[in-house]
């Protein structure tokens, strides 16, 4: 099974934590918005996703991560459990890129 996934967008919010472990962790929201062919018709996309960096590898970028900069994030979807009981869609990072 293969669980990859490639999306360019826009980072609207940043927030850096450390994990009870030592971890230092990076998330960020990215913004998503084109238009694709669907059945032969034009569709606007728009999705909002939780992007999260793991590690040292993302050190020499987590500070150009502001709001506004346009990124391709590389990576896998895993669901993550919220404070509040509720499940979500996380894309954990494995390779970013910024586009600006």
């Amino acid at each position: 099974m293969n669980n990859h996934l490639t999306l360019f967008g826009t980072v609207t919010r940043t927030k850096r934590l450390n994990s009870p472990s030592g971890i230092n962790h990076t998330v960020i929201t990215v913004e998503h918005k084109s238009q694709r062919y669907e059945a032969d018709l034009l569709r606007n996309v728009y999705c909002i996703i939780q992007v999260i960096l793991s590690g040292p590898r993302f050190n020499s970028v987590t500070d150009k991560l502001q709001a506004g900069v346009q990124v391709e994030v590389e990576g896998f979807l895993s669901l993550q459990q919220g404070r509040n009981g509720q499940n979500r869609l996380v894309l954990h990072a494995e390779n970013v890129e910024l586009k600006t």
